[in-house]
């Protein structure tokens, strides 16, 4: 299963990052972030027993999201990501090492960038999606720019300060999609509360869907 599968299965182009989510709550969180419609979920490495908390997340609901880490730093981490059965390599930064092991392992790495250099260096690494990070603090006009000269086929993402509110602009700009993460995850929060936001911004996707159609 690959983000294109997923997304070509109609659901929507939304990463659920659980920064801080534990092994024994992450089940039942992403359980309901499947059944709201959000099949991409992460497990930040800064988590608490992040790799214990990806092996349970890819062993209850592997079948049915694509499921893997966040703030992937170095190439070992990805190892035991990979290990686990994650297959979603998501970085804060563009560090060639990491995307390229990434790669040659079938994964799919997903890695930030900042400026046009660190976007061109990750495309170069064998990366075709990137995630503009932090995205709100760069803006949606800065997205559209680097799209016009990035190479055909590369897929940008918004994280950092995206959700509900500003899906729509996002999609507008030409990203494939957000990662979201206090929109959708606080630690504490119940499998309930989760629930009741993925559906608040699976319902800001169709109307982002519908505006741009």
């Amino acid at each position: 299963m690959r983000v294109d599968d997923i997304l070509a299965e109609g659901a929507p182009p939304i990463v659920a990052i659980l920064r801080g989510v534990k092994p024994d709550e992450v089940v039942a969180i992403g359980e309901a972030l499947i059944e709201a419609g959000i099949r991409l979920i992460e497990v930040p490495l800064n988590s608490p027993d992040p790799i214990e908390g990806i092996r349970r997340l890819v062993e209850a609901c592997g079948d049915r999201a694509l499921c893997g880490a966040g703030t992937v730093l170095d190439v070992d981490a990805i190892e035991a990501v990979a290990g686990v059965g994650g297959r979603l390599i998501v970085t804060p930064n563009t560090d060639i090492a990491v995307i390229a092991r990434a790669v040659a392992l079938g994964l799919e790495p997903m890695p930030g960038f900042a400026t046009p250099s660190e976007a061109f260096a990750a495309v170069k690494a064998g990366a075709t999606r990137l995630k503009l990070f932090p995205a709100t603090g760069f803006g949606t006009g800065y997205l559209k720019a680097i799209r016009e000269v990035l190479p055909a086929g590369t897929k940008t993402w918004a994280v950092g300060g995206t959700g509900a509110a500003n899906f729509a602009e996002w999609v507008a700009a030409g990203a494939e999609g957000i990662g979201v993460g206090g929109a959708v995850y606080k630690p504490g929060d119940s499998a309930a509360t989760v629930a009741e936001k993925a559906r608040a911004l699976v319902e800001a996707w169709r109307v982002a869907e519908t505006r741009s159609a």
